[in-house]
């Protein structure tokens, strides 16, 4: 992924607008939740475990039940200051070496610029035989979105990227052994939501804090044209009454090495 393609600054910002107007968490709490019932099934107690990405104040609480301590850190301040965590940009942040045996990561490092680099400094964060899970959007996501986009380019006259590029479930695997981890393994998650009008489904992504931060973003709002075209192309992908829109989640574990 070509470094710089992200603007870091309007991510934190779109995820302190998500704090501001409460939330959407239904896809980060199933993600979240499905993280935690992975742990049941290691029988180990985890001493100290670093959470990244923490749009609900009450997951520290929550993850405290397998784990003695967690650190927690957000890329939006508003989040962050909720829990008494740390502001962090994940490629950018200067790991303490070894200090943890566990990493949650929620929803947050498929936007990066350096997705390797945030791999590779969550490792060195990692004492060995240390377990790194959690979930990420995967390159299957918003399939109608993009469609309803490509459809807003023709009827607006010119072409913008609209919508994140993502890795794909088959490279994560890979991606994760290049980066030092061992045993890695990725489950896909295809979650479909109905929506009645393409507004429905962007209101809920800036509750999530998931609208677009590409620094190639068009900096002016549809043209009505545009506009009529996109919304018209989302309902006419569906039944006439809802529009089902997928999202895929990418569910991963890796460990560091052991001696």
């Amino acid at each position: 992924m070509p470094n710089n393609i992200f603007d870091m600054e309007l991510r934190a910002l779109r995820r302190d607008r998500a704090f501001r107007s409460g939330p959407e968490l239904f896809l980060h709490e199933r993600a979240f939740e499905d993280c935690l019932e992975r742990l049941t099934l290691f029988r180990r107690r985890f001493q100290s475990a670093l959470l990244i990405g923490c749009p609900d104040a009450g997951w520290r609480s929550r993850l405290e039940t397998f784990v003695q301590s967690v650190e927690v850190c957000d890329p939006g301040p508003l989040f962050a200051k909720a829990v008494d965590g740390a502001v962090i940009i994940e490629d950018q942040w200067d790991a303490q070496p070894q200090a943890f045996d566990l990493c949650l990561s929620i929803g947050t490092i498929d936007t990066v610029n350096d997705l390797p680099r945030a791999l590779q400094l969550i490792r060195g964060s990692l004492t060995e035989d240390s377990l790194l899970i959690g979930a990420m959007a995967g390159g299957d996501c918003l399939p109608q979105l993009r469609r309803a986009m490509h459809y807003a380019d023709q009827g607006g006259g010119a072409a913008s990227p609209h919508v994140h590029p993502r890795i794909e479930a088959g490279s994560l695997a890979a991606l994760l052994t290049g980066c030092g981890f061992v045993r890695p393994v990725v489950d896909v998650d295809r979650v479909q939501v109905a929506y009645e009008t393409l507004d429905g489904l962007v209101n809920d992504l800036r509750r999530m804090g998931a609208t677009s931060i590409l620094n190639a973003r068009a900096r002016t709002p549809l043209m009505r044209a545009a506009s009529a075209a996109a919304k018209a192309a989302f309902r006419l992908a569906g039944d006439g009454l809802r529009t089902v829109e997928s999202f895929e989640i990418l569910h991963f574990a890796a460990w560091t090495p052991a001696r």
